[in-house]
């Protein structure tokens, strides 16, 4: 417990002092309504797939397919609105998609022994293909107003209705993860599968379903940009997957499993769309620049949870 209250008490500081940062030099711009408005409907979307990179991570594997379940599900989604479908059935075709696109992962992963970044890696090719030729690879838009009035309804007026989403969804996982013998179970594989395994677990079945939650909540996500942007379109988003993963490791998720919290990632995506959102209004930035910044940061992210893990280690093992 200690390690995970260290971990989130760094990134609130790091938040509390981005925020000081932000609000002195550009006041103006970043202390307003409408600015905080639109970073919780963008963080929304991609925090899911974040979300879904993490507890993939915490089993001792990872999903690089999040954001091509997503477009693939908002895809079919939208394809369904536009024929005369109820937004509600829908909706339910989506998350089914979602989350049968999340089980060949885990069938992948589990059942064939392949390497999770590989066979995730093929899957978001394959999710990409299929909502391609599903699309005719143009852009499905003209979404029912029925359906996109959902993005600019906000709570007592303020609070986008995608980010009470979000935080409905980070509340359930966070219970599951912490509360359930699925999500002990979670990070037992992650730590050790073999252990794991002798000790009477179905890792097989773990992770499947691990990948399966991965799928539903990336369906989420694309719903939620379908809603947004009112459209939808194979390749969009593709700069999410390492914003994810950088997410995932800066919320304190450790890459080889067994280790990490949902409120962490949540944080962490809140400091990641302020760091964005904040670079934005430099006019002189390129955003060419920024998949340069996210690369170098999540490189810093890792050396310092690499030198932070080998202190904890050395202590550990002076007290034993």
């Amino acid at each position: 417990m200690k390690k995970i209250d260290s971990n989130i008490k760094r990134l609130l500081i790091i938040l509390a002092v981005f925020i000081v940062i932000a609000c002195v030099t550009k006041p103006a711009q970043f202390i307003k309504i409408g600015n905080f408005q639109t970073m919780a409907k963008q963080l929304s979307e991609y925090g899911l797939m974040a979300i879904g990179v993490g507890i993939c991570m915490i089993s001792g594997g990872i999903d690089l397919s999040t954001v091509y379940i997503a477009n693939l599900c908002g895809i079919l989604a939208g394809m369904m609105m536009q024929g005369g479908s109820s937004n509600f059935a829908a909706i339910l075709v989506a998350l089914a998609v979602g989350a049968a696109c999340g089980i060949f992962n885990g069938f992948l992963v589990s059942y064939l022994k392949i390497p999770a970044m590989l066979a995730t890696l093929g899957t978001y090719q394959l999710f990409m293909g299929i909502a391609i030729v599903v699309s005719g690879g143009s852009t499905v838009s003209g979404i029912p107003e029925s359906y996109t009035s959902f993005a600019t309804t906000a709570l007592f007026g303020y609070i986008p209705l995608s980010f009470v989403t979000f935080l409905l969804i980070i509340i359930a996982m966070s219970f599951v993860m912490s509360k359930t013998k699925f999500g002990t179970r979670v990070y037992l594989v992650g730590t050790n599968e073999k252990a794991a395994q002798f000790a009477g677990i179905n890792c097989k079945n773990i992770l499947i379903r691990t990948y399966m939650l991965s799928g539903l909540v990336s369906a989420v996500a694309g719903l939620l940009s379908l809603a947004r942007i009112n459209s939808a379109k194979a390749d969009f988003g593709s700069s999410y997957t390492m914003q994810c993963i950088l997410i995932s490791v800066l919320g304190g998720v450790n890459p080889n499993g067994g280790f990490g919290t949902i409120p962490g990632i949540a944080i962490a995506v809140v400091i990641l769309q302020m760091m964005s959102s904040y670079l934005n209004m430099f006019p002189d930035i390129s955003n060419y620049y920024r998949d340069l910044i996210w690369g170098v940061a999540l490189i810093g992210v890792l050396i310092i949870n690499f030198v932070l893990d080998k202190r904890r280690t050395q202590k550990l093992s002076k007290t034993t």
